[in-house]
């Protein structure tokens, strides 16, 4: 006869086997009696809660019981480890050395097959993956060699491909393992189960052998829980078996059902429902809230038994919806605030505990956040990942700058890391990083170490004795990479490559008074990368070298993988919790957050290695399986005596679907017109709307700065005439303030730099040809560009696309200077000038450089404005909203161009040179250029005036010319917070 009992949800599992145990044996009264008892548990977390629980419960000084670990779990650190002493088997192989193993495997079948060689980072990928359905076949007791089975017509070529390379696995596999002296860990929990269970058979124990609290959800598991069962002293203990489901739902469940697991448990040891005792009681009748959720998540094709609960009274139902609440906010931020507003809430109450249970580790870290605005730390059980933590992100950071050859951005990173300090004074050395940060703005410099030693070397943002103590300074940073740079440039054993990332690593983190390995592991996350490091490094011996190229992203995968958890909770009464580590556990309070599909429950999973078909013939469960597992955890959860649901109505901005059982809750209270009851005792999505709201402030007001008139410029060019026009402030910020636009770092070589070049090769061009062009010009052009892009070192994937564009352009140019030069007396190229005039404030001056002056017959001259991309308008010309040509003119009408000397402007031409479809484009401005030079000069006048005035403020953004403009300024004049539409007015 099986020994089986079960717990309702409704109560506190681990206090109720607590209490009951304790009665039986009579522990009150023998302080040794609970020591001869052993209790086998699912998890780790529920052997130290259920160990809290007994030694509250027994009062006193006792003997606890001896608890135990099952493993009844997929996760790798919650592994079963309760064998005893006289069990023999081979250790398990680690989870490290497993997907080194396998990486190297699918390494050399792919190599094999056809000849491409697939990166060790992607095999380790892939290797994760197969590791886990090794895993699951291991588990459910399947054997691949049954996959000679499947009839190859049957299945495409793709998934014929998978089951040769499975075979393959099945053939290579096994001798790897016996070389390494290993099995796998799941070959080895499962032997352990087994064999303990035969060894109960054999000989039974004579204290009490409880199992507690596991579904059973592992074949292996289930045989040790049939065999406790069947002892003389043995009792299965199981959560939230529901024995007042009616036979047609018992019978119709489906593997997304929370009882799924528990029907699937009793039929493998051999035991019906009916024979199923409640612990510590004879009997006992579902309470409200057991009944709500019995008919919330009732099977599908049952749930027209709602239509009797609505004939029959719903007083049962609404009973169990006391203390169950929902919250739907509007997004996962304001679902954190919410959350946190909750559990400040329990800290009111005298001794309330409460718990945040969520799968969303998101969320969770969210969470976490928000509870420190009234200074209440609190960590995720689910700890951080290893790379998000500071040393973590310091290591991968490295990694990846030497990976990607020093590109700026990732050296940068790197060295603005609060651990860089290269052997000096941290401030010292973060003050030199901004100086380099200055060097390396614009385009990336050539690879390497030596191509930064070079874009140093070249800085000309600083004097020379600046840029050689940055020089020096760089030469000693280099020489800690150098050794990692080096031996990332081929195929290294990873033990090495990660021995020389440690070694540098404890380099640059060293300051001039620490040992960089004191700072780098650190407090619990140095102690974890530490741990990585030293497994990796053992793990790794003897595995064939590796592609360079896979390292930073190996090393990053195994870091994003490391969870680094606090030692101890950090606060007495509250947690953050996932699902696994919640069971058994019973707080005041529960939070069931992040109730969105795809969250929780989360999508079925995607078998990349086998079919639906293929699972089915080779006897696995379909990935909705794990469905029904998460389920059992909400309505046991959702049991507790206050609960609040909670969900984001979007994520990521998109409409996001609430869970399957919060649909089917909201549901079934609509047709009970029972919803209203689903409200929480108080508005927390309104409350966190009103935290996040900034306080009330009077709108920002444009910028008006009126600076002296003696510290305004008297002298501009006559491109920022037109800034001028548009955005005065920009003005004042350059000018003023002297502050400069840094430019980005890694900056594509685009738009500027192109029409940098050509304005160069066409000045080099005219130069060359003062004649006219001969009949070979367009070589010669062509020569002339390829040598000034050589000497601006022009990548050649750039050039692939310029250089085509450029001949098309350079043939249409030569064409039209042929026809123009009958006309021209000369033509004058990058012509410097100036203009001066009184103003109140004293002389000003205009200035400037234009692109080519043509000196026509009759004493007249033509001035012309090179473009790359689009021109101006006409419109925009002669409304001097694009004033550079009539500000030219100007300067030319009054000999503001010596080279040149006076000539009246007859012609402002702007020559588009594009080579695209159309290769080019010369417009005359149909305008009096003479009577525009005049007028600017008056409109010149005016506003140098204007401004020499001291109550002149220079604004922000009076014209812009297009909405989506943004100047280099916009951010300091926090345009977008005094204008309601983000842009500027007209004036």
């Amino acid at each position: 006869m099986a020994n089986v009992f079960t717990i309702p949800a409704s109560a506190p599992f681990a206090q109720t086997l607590a209490d009951e145990l304790i009665r039986q044996i009579g522990a009150k009264d023998d302080p040794i009696a609970l020591s001869r008892a052993t209790i086998y548990v699912p998890t780790r977390r529920a052997v130290r809660s259920l160990g809290e629980v007994f030694a509250r419960a027994a009062g006193g000084a006792v003997l606890l019981p001896d608890i135990r670990p099952l493993g009844d779990v997929d996760e790798d650190d919650l592994l079963f480890d309760a064998v005893s002493d006289d069990v023999e088997l081979l250790p398990a192989i680690s989870t490290v050395r497993r997907r080194l193993l396998l990486a190297t495997l699918i390494a050399r079948w792919q190599r094999n097959r056809d000849g491409n060689a697939i990166g060790f980072a992607q095999a380790a990928r892939l290797a994760k993956s197969l590791g886990a359905f090794l895993d699951e076949v291991q588990t459910q007791g399947a054997a691949l060699s049954e996959l000679h089975d499947l009839a190859p017509t049957a299945l495409s070529q793709y998934w014929s491909e998978v089951r040769d390379f499975l075979l393959l696995l099945e053939k290579e596999w096994p001798p790897l393992l016996a070389a390494e002296n290993r099995q796998d860990h799941i070959v080895h929990r499962d032997s352990a189960l087994r064999t303990l269970a035969q060894r109960l058979r054999r000989n039974p124990p004579d204290g009490p052998v409880i199992a507690a609290g596991s579904t059973g959800s592992i074949p292996a598991t289930a045989e040790l829980l049939e065999a406790i069962s069947r002892l003389p002293t043995g009792a299965v203990v199981l959560p939230g078996l529901d024995l007042s489901l009616d036979e047609t739902s018992w019978n119709d469940l489906d593997p997304g059902h929370p009882q799924f697991g528990m029907k699937q448990l009793l039929r493998r040891i051999g035991v019906e429902r009916t024979e199923v005792k409640v612990w510590g009681g004879a009997g006992r009748d579902a309470t409200p809230r057991e009944v709500l959720l019995r008919e919330t998540l009732r099977p599908a094709p049952t749930t027209d038994a709602w239509r009797a609960l609505a004939e029959s009274g719903t007083d049962v139902i609404a009973n169990g919806l006391q203390g169950l609440s929902l919250v739907e906010a509007a997004d996962p931020a304001q679902e954190a605030t919410a959350i946190a507003l909750v559990l400040r809430e329990v800290l009111e109450g005298d001794g309330h505990t409460g718990a945040l249970v969520t799968p969303d580790r998101d969320l969770a870290r969210r969470v976490a956040a928000e509870l420190g605005r009234w200074n209440i730390v609190i960590d995720d059980s689910a700890g951080r990942p290893l790379a998000r933590t500071a040393p973590g992100t310091f290591l991968c950071l490295l990694a990846d700058a030497v990976q990607q050859e020093f590109a700026p951005v990732a050296l940068l990173a790197l060295l603005k890391h609060p651990l860089a300090s290269g052997g000096e004074d941290t401030a010292r050395f973060r003050q030199t990083v901004r100086l380099l940060d200055r060097c390396l703005r614009g385009p990336r410099p050539d690879a390497g170490l030596e191509g930064l030693r070079h874009a140093v070397a070249r800085a000309d943002c600083f004097d020379e004795e600046t840029r050689k103590g940055l020089l020096h300074w760089f030469d000693g940073v280099a020489e800690k990479f150098a050794p990692l740079e080096k031996a990332l440039q081929a195929e290294a054993p990873l033990e090495r490559l990660l021995s020389l990332h440690v070694d540098v690593a404890e380099a640059l983190a060293a300051t001039d008074k620490e040992d960089g390995g004191a700072r780098l592991w650190r407090g619990d996350a140095g102690h974890a990368a530490q741990a990585l490091v030293a497994d990796l490094f053992v793990e790794a011996q003897g595995l064939p070298a590796i592609d360079s190229a896979s390292y930073a992203s190996l090393f990053r995968g195994l870091a994003e993988e490391k969870a680094v958890r606090p030692a101890f909770g950090r606060h007495p009464r509250l947690a953050i919790l996932g699902p696994l580590e919640a069971r058994l556990q019973r707080f005041d309070v529960v939070v069931l957050g992040g109730l969105n599909e795809g969250s929780w429950p989360r999508e079925a999973p995607v078998d990349p290695w086998l079919s639906r078909p293929m699972r089915r013939a080779l006897g696995l469960e379909q990935p909705e399986r794990a469905i029904g597992l998460s389920a059992h955890d909400f309505a046991t959860l959702a049991a507790g005596t206050r609960v609040i649901l909670t969900r984001s109505r979007k994520v990521e901005g998109s409409p996001a679907v609430a869970s399957r059982w919060l649909q089917r809750l909201i549901q079934l209270t609509r047709g009970l017109k029972l919803e209203d009851r689903l409200a929480p005792p108080r508005d927390y999505c309104a409350i966190a709307s009103a935290l996040s709201e900034p306080p009330s402030a009077p709108r920002l007001q444009r910028p008006a700065p009126t600076p002296p008139v003696a510290a305004r410029p008297r002298r501009l060019s006559v491109t920022e005439i037109e800034t001028w026009l548009r955005d005065p402030y920009a003005i004042y910020a350059k000018h003023v303030l002297k502050l400069k636009p840094l430019d980005p770092l890694d900056a594509e070589v685009g738009a500027l730099e192109r029409g940098t070049n050509i304005h160069k090769a066409l000045e080099e061009f005219v130069r060359a040809f003062p004649e006219g062009p001969t009949e070979d010009a367009e070589r010669h052009f062509a020569e002339i560009a390829d040598r000034v892009f050589a000497e601006n070192n022009i990548p050649k994937s750039v050039l692939a696309v310029w250089r085509p564009r450029f001949i098309r352009a350079a043939k249409w140019f030569v064409d039209v200077e042929r026809s123009r030069r009958h006309d021209i007396v000369k033509a004058h190229v990058e012509l410097r000038g100036e203009m001066k005039f009184a103003s109140p404030g004293g002389e000003f001056i205009l200035h400037g450089r234009a692109d080519r002056i043509d000196e026509l017959r009759y004493g007249n001259g033509a001035i012309i404005d090179y473009k790359t991309g689009a021109p101006p308008s006409d419109k925009q010309v002669i409304q001097l909203i694009a004033a550079q040509l009539p500000l030219e003119a100007a300067m030319l009408a009054e000999g503001g161009f010596p080279d040149a000397g006076k000539l009246s402007p007859t012609e402002l031409i702007y020559v588009r040179f594009a080579g695209g479809a159309k290769p080019g484009e010369l417009r005359i401005v149909k305008a009096d250029a003479h009577e525009l030079a005049v007028k600017v000069k008056e409109l010149l006048v005016a506003r140098v005036a204007q401004f020499d005035a001291p109550e002149q403020p220079y604004l922000s953004r009076v014209m812009p010319f297009r909405l989506e403009f943004s100047g280099d300024y916009d951010h300091l004049a926090r345009a977008r917070e005094w204008s309601a539409s983000g842009w500027g007015e007209e004036e």
